[in-house]
């Protein structure tokens, strides 16, 4: 029998560690069938909805290839074409829906609607973004770095992650290491760190796996001898625009360019990106942002750093489809048989 069965994935912390461990075990596996085209498809007739108040490439993809992989269906439900949270509340819409489907994914903005969903589902809900989680993204990266350093355990391997640390993909990192045990290290002015009640939280957990979190302004002693550094767009997708220019004050001096990467004392540090990248002018984002506010080579990220990366950062994201379609095998197969 599954014991992940039936279960909610709305943040990592639904989780215990050891079952965490069970999800990426299941991702690998689910990576090395895919690649071998020895697929088993354990979803076939299962039906998902897929809600997107926020859109996404790497998300909506991921979750239906990985259902469609697997023999289930799905049905994307976009921005604006629902009653969803207009014409019929979400307490409604959750009931409707789990009379039709075997699970639901939800991407969009207050954590508190898929909380919402959920309580109201007969079926699994999972969290394909909310703005204070982004559960889904940190699968794909412990899977990354898991893959990267496999003959390291999780306490031995040191992150640091650079930016805003208290946005979505903040929050979960923090999650994630609390449940697995890294070495992270949260570098960024103290007006983005992470509220101080959650932040101690996972602080103690962590320490129970052998790990320990930290959060500092000081980038050079945050950087030293760490193995990976992370780093994200500094105002998430959908923001308003005068909130660039305050964000940009403050993380300026947090790029990841060459000399961030000189001051880890690691030749072979690898660099982690959750995309989309403003590391160069090729968007229309880019583009505007980049020339208003004079950087020449990329904001978050130099375009040099990223091209050198790059190879790890779309392993990342591909992770994303594996770790993805683990959740969904894991919470609507009753038993699993690979």
């Amino acid at each position: 029998m599954n014991n992940l069965y039936n279960r909610n994935f709305l943040r990592l912390l639904d989780f215990s560690s050891s079952e965490l461990k069970l999800i990426l075990d299941l991702s690998q596996k689910l990576k090395k069938n895919k690649k071998d085209k020895k697929e088993i498809q354990l979803l076939k007739k299962k039906n998902i909805a897929l809600i997107f108040e926020k859109e996404s490439t790497r998300t909506r993809c991921s979750f239906e290839i990985a259902a469609f992989d697997q023999g289930a269906h799905v049905t994307y439900l976009g921005p604006g074409s629902t009653h969803f949270g207009t014409k019929e509340s979400i307490e409604d819409t959750a009931k409707v829906l789990s009379r039709l489907y075997d699970g639901i994914q939800y991407r969009g903005h207050d954590h508190k609607t898929i909380e919402i969903l959920a309580k109201n589902s007969k079926v699994p809900v999972w969290n394909g973004l909310t703005e204070k989680f982004h559960p889904t993204q940190l699968l794909a990266d412990l899977l990354t770095i898991k893959e990267t350093h496999p003959k390291k355990k999780f306490h031995e391997i040191k992150c640091a992650y650079v930016g805003d640390a208290h946005n979505n993909i903040g929050n979960s990192f923090l999650e994630a290491a609390s449940l697995v045990g890294l070495d992270l290290r949260l570098i960024s002015p103290k007006e983005c760190w992470p509220e101080n009640n959650f932040f101690s939280m996972c602080k103690k957990k962590s320490q129970k796996h052998k790990g320990n979190i930290i959060c500092t302004e000081d980038i050079k002693e945050g950087l030293k001898y760490v193995d990976f550094i992370y780093t994200d767009v500094w105002v998430s997708m959908g923001e308003p625009l005068n909130t660039w220019k305050e964000r940009i004050k403050l993380l300026k001096s947090y790029q990841v360019n060459n000399t961030m990467l000189n001051a880890t004392y690691n030749p072979q540090v690898k660099i982690l990106h959750c995309l989309p990248a403003l590391h160069n002018q090729k968007t229309e984002l880019g583009k505007s942002i980049l020339q208003k506010y004079g950087f020449n080579n990329g904001m978050e990220i130099t375009n040099d750093i990223f091209q050198k990366n790059e190879k790890i950062i779309f392993e990342q994201a591909e992770n994303r489809l594996h770790t993805i379609k683990a959740i969904l095998v894991s919470s609507l197969a009753k038993t699993i048989n690979l």
